[in-house]
């Protein structure tokens, strides 16, 4: 029988996906057979051939747990789903029992298994299969995934426990995670003491990490639908300012932060010029990461040419004018993907200094 645990969150962006891949690092230095479920999918893909949700797909690839594929997405919703469960064709039941006959395959192969929700504890209610119901069928101890501050935290962790409680399950544990570095210990002693009446221990995660939370190059043409142009191997790049060039030429250039994207119209030829130069620059190569270039008017020709001469990477788009992408693009929360190996590395690293992993396997202790 596996060692399990139930990862939740107060709400999405919490980090709850970053934290069970810290997990499973720590736990493949302690266990030889570890697994991982998403019992309920709201994000389908299809891999190999496979209907399932992201997440799932993610650890499979990054894991290397492809023996574990027909197991680890047992329930993937579709667009039409919520509708096909209000007109009464989609029984319950039928979706509990393949939940549980898939994490007790899992159950039977590892000896230790990560089973992450999705989204906010009741997230799922309509099909009934929630957050807490299905931590209930696992009978699968809790550990809740939450943003930084001390106020917010409570509130949120209150709130999600009456689920958990309802169903009579027993949230163990909380990860306060995106902490701010100065305030990490002082956060962390606040939410201890506001916790121990109701004895659930409290873990430190991660510091706030922009490296995270940015988006990468290839995350940003995904989002606009519109293929990258330039470097191809800079995609995974990750980008930690987006800019507006509409400055003047050379204020913009004076303007440049460390890893920008800057949103340049097509009708700029002089900037779009200037730009494509300096990224051929050593010093200039860590300050531009590359351009989003909207606008109705078309590139002039040999603007177009010295463009493509200096490799630089960029998205070109006659959909958005610049505002709504600066507003898209900074309003977008990037996930991690198997393809970001720059966030994995920085993951396994900082999983081993922030994540206290024999706290984390107490709680699995029946």
């Amino acid at each position: 029988m596996a060692r399990k645990i139930f990862v939740a969150a107060t709400g999405q962006n919490c980090g709850k996906t970053t934290t069970s891949i810290s997990l499973l690092y720590l736990a493949l230095a302690k266990y030889a057979r570890v697994g991982f479920i998403k019992p309920l999918g709201p994000k389908p893909t299809l891999f190999q051939g496979l209907a399932m949700d992201k997440d799932a797909a993610l650890m499979a690839q990054v894991f290397n747990l492809g023996a574990h594929l027909p197991h680890m997405s047992p329930v993937v919703l579709q667009p039409d789903t919520t509708r096909r469960m209000i007109n009464g064709e989609i029984n319950p039941a039928v979706l509990e029992r393949r939940i549980v006959e898939a994490y007790a395959e899992l159950d039977r192969t590892c000896d230790f298994v990560i089973i992450e929700g999705a989204g906010h504890t009741g997230v799922g209610s309509v099909l009934e299969l929630s957050n807490a119901r299905i931590a209930h069928l696992l009978q699968a101890p809790v550990l809740m995934v939450t943003g930084g501050g001390v106020g917010n935290v409570i509130d949120a962790v209150c709130l999600n426990l009456s689920l958990f409680r309802e169903q009579g399950v027993r949230v163990r544990g909380i990860v306060a995670n995106k902490l701010v570095a100065e305030k990490r210990e002082i956060t962390l002693d606040y939410l201890r003491r506001a916790f121990a009446p109701r004895s659930l221990e409290v873990l430190g995660g991660f510091n706030y990490q922009p490296v995270l939370a940015n988006p990468t190059l290839r995350r940003i043409a995904r989002l606009l639908d519109t293929p990258l142009q330039g470097d191809q191997s800079e995609a995974g790049r990750i980008i930690h300012h987006v800019q507006i060039g509409a400055a003047s030429t050379q204020r913009v250039t004076e303007l440049l932060q460390e890893s920008s994207l800057l949103i340049v119209t097509s009708s700029r030829d002089e900037l779009l010029v200037t730009l494509a130069n300096l990224y051929q620059m050593e010093e200039y190569r860590s300050r531009l990461v590359g351009l989003v270039i909207p606008g109705i008017s078309p590139i002039s020709k040999i603007t177009q040419r010295i463009l493509d001469r200096s490799h630089i990477p960029y998205l070109r788009t006659t959909r958005h004018s610049t505002s709504e992408l600066h507003n898209l693009i900074t309003d977008d929360v990037s996930k991690i993907t198997a393809e970001d190996q720059e966030k994995l590395d920085l993951l396994r690293e900082l999983a081993a200094l922030r994540f206290d992993f024999d706290a984390v396997d107490a709680l699995c202790a029946p």
